[in-house]
């Protein structure tokens, strides 16, 4: 024994071994050696048997030992601080001892071998999910291989593919059996209606089933063995708004991670009845429906004034940018033209620069104009990174950067993108990663109130873009919402009105000169009233004419973007940030040498004689806005028409096409060559990583065919009073019809924006039959990006053959993964790592022994409570009354610029993972139901107008609880006799005669 050690204390015996005599511990050692020898000299001695001779002679000379003399026991005991104890209460044994200290070990080696096979355990698991991913991303990267075209590709690559595809083809059949091995443990539950069904309504979306557990937007039929389900999970991981690949893709850096907006996700519409919602209603008082009211009119007019003075900001900063590059490049060309080429390139590239690095290193979601994913957002499915505050600061200063840059794209998008992040951040009160957030606005906690607020903030963007409130409601009535009432079309209408006095305000105070060259302009509203005033029936073939051309040109640009784009997000958007970097900065220098060298080509023309009071002057002074511009002209009083178009801002380009009893201004030749080039570089520009409208360079567009038109009129009709600028407007409005699809809402904003109510009939035939062309080729320029952006959007109706559908055919093929009522937290850590789903309904034994679904329970909330930890208990029996008290209603709610929490965020001891959770008091107890042989046209058409997530499909019920019609949801107040009134339900069903 180690003399250095301290006394070892057993009942008030203290033996200090190095108070020992040495020839006791001198025989200790003798004996161990002597134990060694017959140790080694006897192989067939056991070890047991050495340590218990040990252990007796040991035992033996303590028993002959007492306490020895001048020890501290002995010492205390004649100081009296302890009893004297003789020799025998001193004697220990150490058989027992030792005995003792083998039973720890053992335990301690027990329990250290069971916590080694959970970890080993939770390893496989591990190792097993890595496994399935791996799968799923080569499968992704199969089928983008087998997605191939190889039509137009030479021989060698030709063979490249279609071997790579043949191998691919002979694994899969190959790995039949393995694919079956490798689907997502799930275990299928009967679906029982419960003796008080739930409310009876709503379906999943068409082609994907909606059964209950299931996400039917988002989570896909992960157990078929063909591998759809797979296919239909890797589509899930969604690319960015620029078209970068999937998120987790093969091919994917972590680099580029940072420029994806993330996989989308369902919205929850639906209010989750649960205790915890049912107790915060009854604890608001009466005052709470009029504060609620008030604040939600107040965010209205609060979403107005932000959305306006965004808007003022904007043009103010693209005006000025767009006046001080034209007016140092105009008084450099008066010396020299190639220093102005370069410094004109140059000012734009900056520009260009400072935009698209905002949008690549500090908010990806800013790329592109932003209404499809508003719109996907309010058709209720949600792109994380929309609407943060980071992506609203980088949509208003890259859109200051592509707009003053010169690009082929516009402002107006963009700012409907900005209304509505206006609009959510305001409703969630602020950003909190950026410590600008308020709690005594944060009531607006549902996704619903929020779907309002945004909606609000689509029709101010509109509305501060275009000056046009009603155009801005019907904007988002039309193109944007899929849910809509009446009062929610009033403080849609009241935000429209303030955004417009916020806009007039400002422009009445920049007309004094006080904001620098933004002067009178800026805000696009081109006053064409005092152009031709009455039209005859001889000019609808040239208006019919116009409305042709757009829809095929629109339809042709709507492809092209379409085709642009998968090519950037199949070769470029994969390589880096430096790339879209890049590309961006190129575009820009061809845009620019396009527009400065193009009219360098063109010839100078004569200014036309002009009307003493037309108030036009030719040529407008260098660096102005107006009709005629003096570039590369030997004479003062000549103009060049393309330089007129070309070299100038887009809304004073705009402004000069629009222009009315400007006869003659431009040539043939130069409107064909700026169609032309204008086109190529809005097809090329549109999908680059800078913020991106269409409005504005679909306007130009337009306007250029249609004064073509317009000129070819007033040579056919001479004694017509045809005004160019008319047909001009004419063509705008059916190439934004042909390419966005939009009829009432486009109407009224250019109706709004030229301040001429006698084109109205005309504009709207020209829609129509734009509209009708476009159609017929390929759908609208949002749906088709949508859809390239992985945003699952439900159309306002059922494809034709969901009428021969029913909603057992839709989730035949799906397992339904469920929970019980009373679960063990291990098994929902299971149940949870094991899929993707959103909800799981929630099963319990009923009298008889049956099993009954009694509600939905969303992953979200299972998240949050495995997280809390609090309802956790020791028992699989369900919990008292007392866990209403521990969560609040807002709890649950997953913040709007968060991708909420993740099961890679739970972390829970082995002791904790073996407790268990009931379920009860926060599911949903009444989700929507469907039978099963429901048609699913009629299902998509409920499951669209309600914005649910999840629906149950169930059999046909076997008996029927109640009747309820109109009469029995309307409420009879009657006036009684002592002047109360009192507020009764009207007569049941079953005791009505009238039914």
């Amino acid at each position: 024994m180690d003399p250095k050690k301290k006394p070892f204390t057993f009942m008030h015996c203290y033996l200090e071994f190095v108070k020992y005599p040495k020839w006791e511990l001198r025989e200790l050692e003798v004996s161990h050696k002597k134990q060694k020898k017959k140790s080694d000299a006897s192989p067939g001695v056991s070890a047991a048997a050495i340590i218990d001779d040990d252990l007796s002679v040991s035992s033996k000379m303590l028993e002959r030992e007492e306490a020895p003399s001048g020890t501290k026991h002995e010492k205390e005991a004649r100081k009296g601080k302890i009893p004297m104890s003789d020799s025998s209460s001193c004697k220990l044994s150490l058989q027992s001892v030792w005995a003792q200290k083998q039973e720890k070990d053992e335990m301690k080696e027990a329990s250290k071998s069971a916590r080694y096979a959970q970890v080993i355990e939770l390893q496989k698991e591990k190792v097993a999910l890595k496994k399935i991913d791996v799968e799923l991303k080569q499968f992704e990267i199969d089928e983008r291989v087998m997605l191939v075209d190889t039509s137009g590709m030479n021989t060698l690559q030709k063979q490249f593919y279609e071997g790579k595809q043949k191998e691919i083809i002979a694994r899969r059949q190959g790995m039949s059996d393995t694919n079956q091995a490798l689907q997502l443990q799930s275990f299928s539950c009967p679906v029982k209606t419960s003796p008080t069904p739930p409310r009876s309504n709503r379906s999943p979306r068409a082609g994907s089933g909606a059964a209950p557990g299931h996400d039917p937007m988002l989570s896909g039929d992960q157990d078929l063995p063909d591998g759809i389900g797979m296919a239909r999970l890797a589509w899930t991981r969604l690319p960015t708004a620029d078209g970068a690949p999937p998120e987790g893709s093969a091919s994917t850096s972590a680099a580029q991670d940072e420029l994806f907006v993330g996989a989308v996700e369902s919205l929850d519409y639906e209010v989750i009845e649960n205790y915890a919602y049912r107790e915060e209603q009854a604890q608001r008082s009466k005052f709470w429906v009029p504060y609620y009211i008030m604040l939600k009119w107040f965010f209205a007019l609060l979403i107005g004034v932000g959305t306006g003075l965004a808007a003022i900001f904007i043009n103010l900063a693209v005006e000025n940018f767009s006046g001080w590059k034209f007016t140092l490049t105009f008084k450099i060309i008066q010396h020299s033209y190639f220093v102005g080429f370069l410094v004109y390139i140059l000012l734009n590239l900056a520009l260009v620069f400072s935009s698209v690095y905002i949008i690549t290193q500090f908010a990806p979601a800013a790329a592109g104009s932003g209404i499809p994913e508003i719109k996907g957002y309010l058709n209720g499915v949600d792109t994380h990174g929309i609407l943060l505050f980071r992506t609203l600061v980088g949509k208003i200063f890259g859109s200051i950067g592509s707009v003053g840059g010169g690009l082929a794209l516009g402002k107006e998008g963009p700012l409907v993108h900005t209304g509505a992040c206006i609009a959510s951040l305001l409703g969630q009160g602020g950003s909190a990663k950026y410590h600008l957030n308020s709690r005594w606005v944060q009531i607006f906690e549902s996704d619903r109130d929020r779907r309002d607020l945004v909606t609000c903030g689509c029709a101010a963007g509109v509305a501060a873009a275009f000056r046009a409130p009603v155009g801005g409601v019907l904007f988002a009535l039309e193109e944007v919402t899929s849910w809509w009432r009446s009062h929610l079309m009033w403080r849609v209408f009241f935000t429209s009105a303030v955004v417009a006095v916020v806009v007039r305000s400002a422009m009445n105070w920049c007309n004094s000169g006080k904001c620098g060259h933004f002067g009178a302009g800026g805000f696009i509203i081109w006053d064409i009233s005092g152009g031709q005033e009455d039209y005859s029936y001889q000019e609808l073939l040239p208006v019919a004419i116009i409305g042709v051309i757009g829809g095929l040109l629109g339809a042709l640009f709507n492809q092209l973007t379409l085709y642009i784009t998968k090519w950037r997000r199949t070769y470029l958007h994969k390589k880096g940030k430096r790339v879209q970097i890049f590309e961006a900065c190129l575009i820009s220098l061809i845009t620019s040498t396009v527009s400065f060298v193009l009219p360098l080509l063109r010839k100078c023309s004569p200014c036309p004689e002009l009307e003493a009071n037309s108030g036009i002057q030719c040529p407008h002074p260098p660096g102005t806005d107006g009709n005629f511009v003096n570039f590369y002209c030997s004479k003062d009083n000549e103009y060049n028409d393309l330089a007129t178009i070309f070299f100038n801002s887009q809304d004073d380009a705009i402004r000069n096409l629009f222009s009315a009893k400007t006869f003659h201004e431009y040539s043939a030749q130069s409107l064909i060559t700026f169609l032309v080039m204008f086109y190529s570089l809005a097809v090329v520009t549109f999908g680059t990583a800078v913020p991106a409208g269409q409005f504005v360079p679909g306007i130009m567009i337009g306007s250029t065919y249609g004064r073509l038109v317009g000129m070819s009129v007033v040579k056919f009709y001479k004694k017509l009073n045809v005004d160019e600028g008319t047909y001009a407007l004419l063509g705008a409005a059916s190439f934004l019809g042909g390419s966005m699809r939009m009829t009432v809402s486009l109407c009224v904003i250019m109706v709004e924006i030229t301040n001429n109510l006698q084109l109205l009939p005309l504009i709207m035939l020209v829609l129509l039959i734009s509209k009708a062309v476009g159609d017929f080729f390929n759908e609208g320029l949002y749906e088709e990006q949508a859809r390239l952006k992985g945003i699952p959007l439900l159309d306002s109706r059922p494809k034709q053959i969901m009428r021969n559908m029913s909603a057992r055919d839709a989730c035949k093929n799906q397992k339904v993964v469920c929970l019980p009522r009373v679960s063990r937290v291990v098994d929902i850590i299971s149940v949870l790592r094991s899929n993707n789903h959103n909800g799981f309904p929630i099963v319990d034994r009923g009298q008889n022994g049956e099993q009954l679904v009694i509600g939905l329970i969303l992953r979200s909330h299972l998240l949050v409570l495995l997280q809390s930890k609090v309802d956790f208990q020791n028992t699989p029996f369900p919990c008292g009354p007392g866990v209403l008290n521990r969560h609040n209603f807002s709890d649950f709610v997953k913040p709007p610029s968060s991708k909420g929490k993740s099961i890679d965020d739970i972390h829970l001891t082995d002791d904790e993972l073996g407790l268990y959770l009931d379920l009860a008091p926060f599911l949903n107890p009444s989700p929507y139901i469907v039978p099963e042989d429901m048609s699913l046209a009629k299902v998509y058409n409920l499951f669209r107008q309600l914005g649910l997530r999840h629906i149950f499909v169930v059999p046909r019920p076997s008996r029927v609880v109640g009747l309820i019609t109109r009469k029995d949801l309307l409420l009879e107040v009657m006036s009684h006799e002592d002047g109360d009134i009192a507020t009764t339900e009207l007569q049941s069903t079953s005791s009505s005669p009238e039914r």
